[in-house]
């Protein structure tokens, strides 16, 4: 199955009146980047759509917007009034293409007095097929209308008002009529779809342990998960949501409860767990790997033989690691990482060679950290504290670890990671009924280009570039300077402000 059609797809996000944006509607392709000035309204759009995406994977409402600066009021557009009773909001909404056809959601957010969501409408295949409305400003519910074409033209029915109701429709609706169906077909759409986001942000202060505000599971970092279902949040503060959508994670109810050590072997959005990630996949995939080396090599200044995960040495951490690699490559026996945190399980001291890796350097020295141990499940800061290290072959130069990159080197590193990855690698929660050639993730990486040079950022997009073509990943990025995409195939740059 190689069309995008038939792979649920977020192809239009409409920012009706969402602070600086009003009727504002922007197209979106397999790889899309969003340039214009400052105050533009860039990030806004990008974080609007992680609000539908968090709400699409069964969040709170109050879950979705806890990342915005200055909380949901200042999502209201600046200079909207308030009504009579003092009520002031936004609305936001987006079509999503796939088997069912284009079906668009779009929602109504009161933000003042309270948070909460007072009207929905669902649309597809010539149907108005949910529609939601606040008629009790006292009750925590909205009344709710869905298609029925049955005995009955609409069903009615009360949903939670913090809810996107979309996701709930697949627990409330039977199947048995066409018009049921249809709404079932279309609500799985558009679940699909947003679910299928993840928010890369790669910080490098806080991959070299110098942040100062990294716990285990990125709590207290935003969006450090990137967008997760209603399993809960990947090792976050808070937890399993238990109030889920009707298209469930890829793990099954309760699945956030107790992640923290199977996560390091998943991505989080502040790549802050790397070098785990790292050791996994290199192992995993000798081909991917070799194509991450060579990405790398392109966007590095000096040789590039290889990169791999080697056993970090007790006691050695963070950018004290400095000309350690080459010593640490040739641990053998018991000493492994034992006494820096991690328990011997889950890093073996002995060497270990991925099935086919040669030439690129995919050599993975440890198995991959937190699926047979308990490697991740630790806290700490910066790129090796689990007991493991990425390091660089520098060729005669000898081995660097990668935390003594720039921070724009570091930070192509974790998004060309990303790239080349999929849900499975990535601390997110597709709907896990759906099988995987059936979806299209969706990176999303505001300042995309941030810290780089031309030259490495137009790397990374004409690697994005090659990646969207397969169909399964798709990209929508910020970008300082829309020239990096020039010339380059299928790349569609909008720009804000103008």
């Amino acid at each position: 199955m190689n069309s995008d059609s038939e792979r649920p797809a977020v192809t239009e996000l409409r920012l009706s009146a969402f602070k600086a944006h009003r009727g504002v509607v922007l197209p979106l392709g397999p790889l899309t980047l969003l340039s214009g000035g400052s105050g533009s309204g860039k990030s806004s759009a990008l974080q609007a759509y992680e609000i539908l995406a968090r709400l699409g994977s069964g969040q709170s409402l109050a879950r979705a917007v806890r990342d915005v600066a200055g909380g949901p009021s200042a999502c209201v557009p600046a200079g909207a009034r308030p009504d009579d009773q003092g009520r002031r909001g936004f609305r936001i909404g987006c079509t999503v293409s796939g088997p069912a056809g284009p079906v668009s959601l779009d929602l109504a957010v009161q933000a003042e007095p309270e948070l909460r969501i007072v009207g929905e409408r669902l649309t597809g295949g010539g149907e108005t097929l949910l529609t939601t409305a606040l008629t009790d400003p006292d009750r925590p519910a909205v009344q709710a209308a869905w298609h029925t074409a049955g005995a009955t033209p609409v069903t009615r029915a009360p949903l939670p008002d913090d809810r996107l109701g979309t996701s709930l429709l697949p627990l409330r609706v039977a199947g048995k009529t066409a018009g049921q169906r249809l709404v079932l077909a279309a609500a799985e759409q558009v679940v699909v779809a947003l679910r299928s986001a993840f928010v890369c942000d790669p910080r490098p202060e806080v991959m070299r342990g110098t942040g100062g505000a990294r716990a285990a599971g990125g709590a207290g970092l935003p969006g450090a998960t990137g967008v997760t279902g209603a399993t809960g949040s990947a090792g976050g503060a808070g937890g399993s949501e238990g109030r889920g959508s009707g298209v469930r994670g890829g793990r099954g109810k309760g699945a956030g409860k107790a992640r923290e050590g199977h996560d390091e072997g998943r991505l989080r959005s502040s790549c802050d767990n790397l070098p785990a990630v790292l050791a996994r996949t290199s192992q995993e995939c000798a081909r991917r790997h070799a194509v991450l080396v060579a990405a790398v090599r392109e966007a590095c200044v000096g040789p590039v033989d290889g990169l791999r995960a080697v056993p970090r040495q007790a006691g050695v951490t963070g950018a004290g690691a400095a000309g350690s690699g080459a010593r640490e490559s040739g641990v053998t026996g018991a000493t492994g990482a034992t006494g820096s945190g991690t328990t011997g399980a889950g890093v073996t001291a002995s060497r270990m060679t991925a099935s086919g890796a040669t030439g690129a350097g995919a050599v993975a020295a440890v198995p991959a950290a937190g699926r047979g141990g308990t490697a991740g499940a630790q806290s700490g800061g910066g790129l090796g504290e689990a007991g493991v290290k990425v390091v660089l072959d520098r060729g005669v130069l000898g081995e660097m670890p990668v935390e003594q990159l720039g921070d724009g080197e570091l930070r192509f590193l974790a998004l060309a990671l990303v790239l080349l990855t999929g849900p499975g690698v990535l601390a997110m929660d597709p709907a896990g009924e759906i099988p995987s050639a059936h979806q299209q993730m969706t990176v999303m990486a505001d300042g995309m280009d941030r810290c780089m040079d031309r030259r490495q950022a137009r790397e990374l997009v004409s690697l994005a570039v090659r990646m969207a073509e397969r169909g399964h990943v798709r990209l929508l990025g910020t970008v300082r300077d829309p020239s990096v995409a020039e010339g380059l195939p299928g790349v569609q740059v909008l720009h804000l402000g103008a």
